[in-house]
């Protein structure tokens, strides 16, 4: 895709020129209105350093230099692979915001030191382990739900160095695990368009009854560790995962496998890329049209809805997963069914085709359709079993409904989704939203730097998850404010949105700095997204500096999916854009309210730089 150059005109406050680096040159807007550094601006410059300093401590305590976790690695759903490198997840993200370069060499020597960790880890009784725990530089043989956990990180490694051949390799090799392009690797049946069990990996799929074994990995004393689930014995490990057997065919959560093929198409647009998402999505749009507008959660290795049984609410994960905790005794929903919403938010901004908002449209209207009034309050199902709705909980259901509304910006989906502080700052509502939001992340770093200096475990004491809590990663107000973006993550962003793993960057708009030829908005510079709707977005930016001039480029989404047709400066004429990317001078201590017209999904994504395009 070409990038046409824009010009600006008849702003008083804007002078052009020419950025005179590299083969090609781009037209410059300057900007030098004086601007005050709002308190929001100087809060956003300190917390993306407290960011930096905490992680840096953190990486320090927990990794040795070869990027290895200094705790007991083993195989396992509590404790594995996928633990391990969580605790680096949104790193690579707060350095795509703008914090300094040793974060993302942080994170890279983490993942590095995670695959070469866990390549050498070894099982005893796990049969598919016992040669490694990875393969080919994958996990040899898991479920999509701690896959995706375990991609986090790699999956936004994209966003600040696309052009690495390590992750260049890495990312079209592992999309062939489930393209069907590598025939070593039999995960995906392109015929029927199903991933053939819901445990799947560099060693194909299970196509076996799964045992607690296979999830709880080999016998260990957990007396001396923290276990997130509560068990306190390994007999109760095994016992958790007594009824997790049920993972021949395909699931709803194998669309996260959609992230990980983007990446692959996002290098150099290749089509069949996007002709496997497309396709695959698709196939699970036409199970829930047949299946009375629900996602099925089981699907036969003969592309039949519900299995051997005909059940479509069977499966682990499913609708009508519902297992005994055995520290309780009790039942536990376990339905994961919603966090397949990656999948189709992916093939959304592949397409911008509203078919794939849709689906989850019609699943809510089903799902509210068997609304309870119990003591005078509404209350609507979960799960699904042999005997109907059950798993009933206060109000509608409005699960994913603000990632629907935020892909979509339809005023309808805002008003089937929940509330949450910080649309409300976007409608208007509270105008001191972004400092307490910036304010809070800043004492989350701070707390979780506190418990890293307080914690007396040793590596010998620690299982791959027991400091994922204490993460000091703090990057949902950066994102919230400077990208108009939202933060699909563990834990997730809103209540009403299940915990995700694995997802890409949704945002309206990216900052790269030109002069250092980086992802991330340069030093002292600091965005305020103010408002947002399907073709506009209103941000302030300023230079927090008194002296030296900066220069940024903002991006119109994450992957420059969206078109600029236009931008006003302040009180200024709107002017004529065409172009993914606009590039901007900032005068010491000046600041602009810019609005931006825009086109949303008419672009291809792309992960290159916008002076890649030019």
């Amino acid at each position: 895709m070409t990038t046409r150059r824009s010009v600006l005109a008849g702003a008083s406050a804007l002078a052009f020129t020419a950025l005179a680096r590299g083969a090609r040159a781009a037209p410059i807007a300057t900007i030098s209105t004086p601007m005050a550094p709002p308190e929001w601006a100087l809060l956003q410059r300190e917390l993306l350093k407290a960011n930096e300093e905490a992680c840096a401590a953190f990486f320090a305590r927990y990794f040795d230099d070869r990027g290895w976790l200094r705790a007991v690695a083993r195989w396992g759903a509590n404790d594995g692979p996928d633990d391990a490198i969580e605790n680096v997840n949104d790193w690579p993200t707060l350095h795509a915001l703008g914090a300094g370069d040793r974060v993302l060499a942080m994170a890279k020597t983490a993942f590095e030191g995670n695959v070469a960790q866990y390549t050498e880890a070894r099982t005893k009784d796990v049969p598919f382990a016992r040669e490694g725990m990875y393969f080919r530089e994958f996990p040899v043989m898991t479920d999509w739900q701690h896959l995706s956990e375990g991609l986090s990180v790699f999956n936004l490694l994209g966003l600040s160095d696309p052009n690495d051949a390590r992750y260049r390799d890495r990312v079209k090799r592992f999309s062939g695990f489930y393209t069907g392009e590598d025939p070593t690797v039999p995960n995906y049946d392109p015929k029927l368009r199903i991933i053939r069990s819901m445990i799947t990996g560099s060693k194909g799929p299970m196509l076996r009854t799964a045992t607690p074994l296979d999830w709880a990995g080999d016998r260990f004393d957990p007396t001396h560790f923290f276990m997130e689930h509560g068990e306190t014995t390994y007999e109760e490990t095994l016992r958790h995962y007594e009824e997790y057997g049920d993972v021949v065919g395909d699931s709803p959560l194998n669309l996260q496998a959609t992230s990980l093929v983007m990446n692959a198409y996002m290098l150099d647009q290749e089509p069949r890329y996007r002709e496997w998402i497309v396709s695959y999505v698709d196939a699970w749009i036409e199970r829930a049209r047949a299946n009375g507008d629900i996602l099925p959660s089981k699907i036969g290795l003969d592309g039949k809805i519900g299995g051997p049984k005909g059940q479509w609410w069977g499966g682990t994960y499913g609708w009508g997963f519902s297992p005994v905790a055995p520290h309780t005794g009790k039942r536990e929903d376990r339905n994961r069914v919603p966090r397949a919403v990656v999948g189709f938010l992916n093939a959304y901004l592949l397409t911008g085709d509203d078919k794939y908002l849709d689906v989850w449209r019609r699943q809510n209207d089903v799902i509210n359709a068997q609304k309870k009034i119990v003591d005078g309050k509404v209350m609507t199902p979960r799960m699904y079993g042999p005997k109907g709705w059950y798993g009933y909980a206060p109000g509608e259901y409005r699960l994913n409904g603000l990632e629907i509304w935020y892909m979509s910006q339809k005023a309808s989906d805002r008003a089937r989704a929940a509330d949450h502080p910080w649309v409300s700052y976007l409608e208007g509502k509270d105008a001191g939203y972004p400092v307490k939001a910036l304010r809070a992340d800043l004492e989350r770093v701070r707390a979780r730097a506190q418990a890293q200096r307080d914690d007396k475990t040793t590596a010998d004491t620690r299982l791959a998850d027991a400091t994922l809590n204490i993460n000091p990663a703090s990057v949902t107000a950066l994102i919230h404010l400077m990208e108009g973006g939202i933060h699909i993550a563990r834990p997730p962003w809103s209540p009403s949105s299940p915990a995700q793993g694995g997802a890409l960057r949704y945002a309206r708009l990216r900052w790269f700095d030109p002069e250092r030829r980086r992802a991330g908005i340069p030093p002292d510079v600091a965005a305020l997204v103010e408002r947002l709707s399907d073709d506009q977005a209103v941000v302030t930016v300023v230079n927090t500096n008194q002296v030296v001039t900066r220069t940024v480029t903002v991006q119109a989404g994450a992957y420059a999916e969206h078109q600029f047709l236009g931008v006003a400066i302040g009180d200024g004429p709107a002017a004529a854009l065409d172009a993914s990317s606009h590039t901007l001078r900032l005068d010491p201590g000046a600041g602009a309210r810019l609005t931006f017209k825009m086109k949303r999904h008419v672009n291809p994504p792309t992960l290159s730089f916008p002076w890649e395009r030019i």
